[in-house]
């Protein structure tokens, strides 16, 4: 397969101080590089770059980007982002702990505590509507 997985993200944000700020001190991100119109972070495998841009604007669907959390680490979490004041944008319907919330510059995120391998074993006992498994192995 020629794709080995998510090399980086970057999100777009109006105020550059205000989002390192939160991906560091409220999610526990590490700064790695910071320049005039941009930081690299990293939080956990991720590499995150935050990019400096007056035309980033709120997001108004279900798109999101999820975080993997271990379950003895989520409710500090949990606590330290409801504390900073983030949106929550929807309530957890699935399985394994989750929070949806938003970012300073309105980027929808998730922790999670779960992976593919339990939302599918999760998926095996109540099927959303019409939907179809596919075992590889």
């Amino acid at each position: 397969m020629p794709i080995g997985g998510v090399n980086h993200v970057t999100l777009a944000v109006r105020d550059l101080d205000r989002a390192v700020h939160f991906y560091v001190h409220v999610l526990g991100g590490r700064q790695r590089a910071r320049w005039a119109r941009g930081a690299y972070l990293e939080l956990g495998t991720l590499w995150l770059c935050l990019e400096l841009d007056p035309r980033a604007a709120r997001q108004v669907d279900d798109s999101h980007l999820a975080f993997s959390v271990d379950a003895q680490g989520f409710a500090s979490l949990q606590e330290a982002i409801r504390l900073s004041g983030a949106r929550i944008w929807k309530e957890n319907r699935s399985e394994g702990a989750s929070l949806y919330f938003e970012d300073p510059d309105g980027h929808k995120l998730e922790i999670h505590v779960g992976d593919l391998r339990t939302r599918l074993a999760s998926c095996r006992e109540k099927l959303y509507e019409g939907m179809e498994l596919f075992d590889d192995g």
